[in-house]
C-alpha cells in the first residue's frame, strides 16, 4: 500500500518529463505584458509575463538576451518566443524566453530612444561641450567605407569647394556587428595621429538596421570624447543617429558635411574681390584726401612767402623772448620776497629768539609774581597785627597785668564761684609774675 505513494520530487519530475515532451510548447508565441522584472548580476532577466486574466513566470538568460536592442522595463508589452518547462525546485511551470521585441514599437527603434535619453541625461548632447569647427582645415580625417558612394562625394565636394585642404580617407566597416568597434579605434586612432583637425564621419543612406552601428553607444563615447572636431555625416537628412547628437556639428548628407568641413573657393575669391574693391575705393580716397590736403599746403603763405613768414615768427619770439624774461625776473622777484618773509619767520622762530623771550617772560612772571607775593605778605602783616591786639585784649594774662588773678583748686580747676570752695581748702592763686597758695579763712556768698 506504501509504495503507491509519490514523493513530491517525483511528482514533480514526471511533470517535468510530460512538459518537455509536447511539442506544442517547445515552441511557444506569446503576448503579454512585463511586471517584477529584474536584471541579475549574472545577466539573466527574471520577470512575470500577464495579461488580464493570468500571469505566468518567466526567464530570460544571459546568453539569449545579451544581442536584444532594447532594455526590458515593467509594464512594457512585449511578443515573446520561448518554450514552457517545469522548475522542479518551486514545482510550477515556468517560460523559457529565447527570444523577445515591444509589442507595436520596433526593437532597434526602442533601443535607439533608449539610449538617447540615456545619453542625454548624461549631458552628451549639450551644446556647452560641441566644439567649434576650424573655417579653414589644413588636413581632413574621413572615417567611412572606402567604397562607398559617400567617400566619392565627400572627396569630390572638398576639392572642389577648398582644394587646398588634405584629405586622408581612414577606412572601417559600415555596417554588421563589427562596425561600431571599428568605427570607434577609427575615431581614438585619428586623435593618437594628432594630424588632422577636422573628421568627417558617416557613410550612405540605408534602413535603421543598416545604419545602426551609429547608433551603438561605443561609437558616441568615442565621438563625444575626441579632440578632433567631428562632423556627422549619416545617410540622408530625414534620418537621425545617435553620432548626430553627440557631434559637434550634423550634416544630413555625406556630400553637405563636405561643404560644412570647408569654405568653398568661389566665394572665397569673391570675398577676397570685395575687399580689394573696398581696399582699393578706400587708398584711392585717402590718397586724393591727401592731395587735396597737400594742394591746400602747397597754396598756403608758409610755402609761398618763406621769408616774410621766417621773419614774422621772429618777431614772434622777439616778443616771447621778452615776456619770458619779464616773466622770470617777476618770478625771481617775488621767490626773493617770498625767501625774505619765510627768513624772517624762521629768524623769530628761531631757538635761541625764543630762548630769550622765554627768559624775558619768566623775569616778568617772576617780577609780578614776587610783587604778588610782597602785596599779601604785606596785607597779612597789618591783618595779622589787628589781630594780636584783639587778642591782647582778651588775654588773661594781660588782664592779671592790670591787677586781676586766677584761682584754681587742687584739682586745676578755675574757681569761677565762691561754690566750688569750702572752709579751710588750699587754693592756688595765679598772679601775672607767679603763684600763690592760699587758704580759705572766710566765705562770703553774695546776697543776690
Amino acid at each position: 500500500m506504501n509504495d503507491n505513494y509519490l514523493t513530491v520530487t517525483a511528482l514533480t519530475k514526471y511533470m517535468k518529463r510530460k512538459v518537455d515532451m509536447d511539442p506544442h510548447l517547445k515552441n511557444i508565441w506569446l503576448r503579454g505584458e512585463i511586471s517584477n522584472f529584474k536584471h541579475h548580476s549574472r545577466g539573466h532577466m527574471y520577470m512575470t509575463i500577464k495579461d488580464n486574466q493570468a500571469k505566468v513566470q518567466a526567464v530570460m538568460f544571459a546568453g539569449n538576451n545579451r544581442n536584444m536592442k532594447f532594455r526590458p522595463e515593467n509594464g512594457m508589452n512585449v511578443l515573446i518566443k520561448g518554450e514552457i518547462s517545469v522548475y522542479e525546485a518551486h514545482g510550477q511551470y515556468q517560460l523559457y524566453i529565447q527570444q523577445m521585441e515591444p509589442d507595436g514599437i520596433g526593437a532597434l527603434y526602442l533601443a535607439f530612444e533608449q539610449l538617447k535619453e540615456k545619453l542625454h541625461s548624461e549631458g552628451l548632447f549639450d551644446e556647452i561641450h560641441k566644439k567649434q569647427i576650424p573655417a579653414y582645415p589644413e588636413h581632413i580625417g574621413v572615417i567611412t567605407s572606402p567604397t562607398g558612394a559617400a567617400v566619392r562625394d565627400i572627396i569630390t565636394t572638398i576639392k572642389r569647394r577648398y582644394p587646398v585642404v588634405s584629405v586622408t580617407v581612414i577606412p572601417v566597416l559600415v555596417q554588421g556587428p563589427h562596425a561600431a568597434v571599428s568605427i570607434k579605434n577609427a575615431i581614438e586612432s585619428a586623435n593618437d595621429k594628432n594630424l588632422f583637425d577636422t573628421l568627417i564621419i558617416g557613410r550612405g543612406g540605408g534602413s535603421i538596421e543598416e545604419l545602426w552601428s551609429f547608433n551603438e553607444e561605443i561609437v558616441a563615447r568615442a565621438i563625444f570624447d575626441s579632440e578632433i572636431p567631428v562632423i556627422s555625416a549619416v545617410g540622408h537628412e530625414t534620418d537621425s543617429t545617435i553620432s548626430d547628437f553627440t557631434a559637434d556639428l550634423r550634416a544630413p548628407t555625406p556630400t553637405g558635411a563636405a561643404e560644412l568641413a570647408v569654405p568653398s573657393q568661389l566665394e572665397l575669391r569673391d570675398k577676397i574681390n570685395t575687399i580689394r574693391k573696398t581696399l582699393t575705393r578706400d587708398i584711392n580716397r585717402e590718397i586724393g584726401n591727401n592731395k587735396h590736403y597737400l594742394a591746400r599746403i602747397l597754396q598756403s603763405y608758409a610755402f609761398r612767402y618763406p621769408e616774410q613768414l621766417v621773419r614774422q615768427k621772429e618777431l614772434e619770439l622777439d616778443s616771447y623772448v621778452e615776456k619770458l624774461e619779464r616773466g622770470i625776473i617777476k618770478r625771481n622777484q617775488e621767490n626773493e620776497s617770498n625767501f625774505t618773509h619765510l627768513f624772517r619767520r624762521l629768524t623769530s622762530q628761531h631757538p635761541a629768539k625764543q630762548l630769550e623771550q622765554a627768559k624775558s617772560n619768566l623775569y616778568k612772571s617772576v617780577k609780578q609774581q614776587n610783587n604778588s607775593m610782597a602785596q599779601i605778605i604785606e596785607r597779612n602783616a597789618v591783618r595779622l597785627e589787628n589781630n594780636m591786639d584783639k587778642l591782647t585784649l582778651v588775654n588773661p594774662l594781660e588782664i592779671m597785668k592790670r591787677g586781676f588773678a586766677l584761682p584754681y583748686t587742687q584739682d586745676g580747676e578755675i574757681i569761677k564761684t565762691v561754690k566750688k570752695v569750702k572752709h579751710d581748702d588750699v587754693i592756688t592763686v595765679n598772679l601775672s609774675d607767679g603763684n600763690l597758695s592760699c587758704r580759705v579763712l572766710t566765705i562770703e556768698e553774695d546776697a543776690t
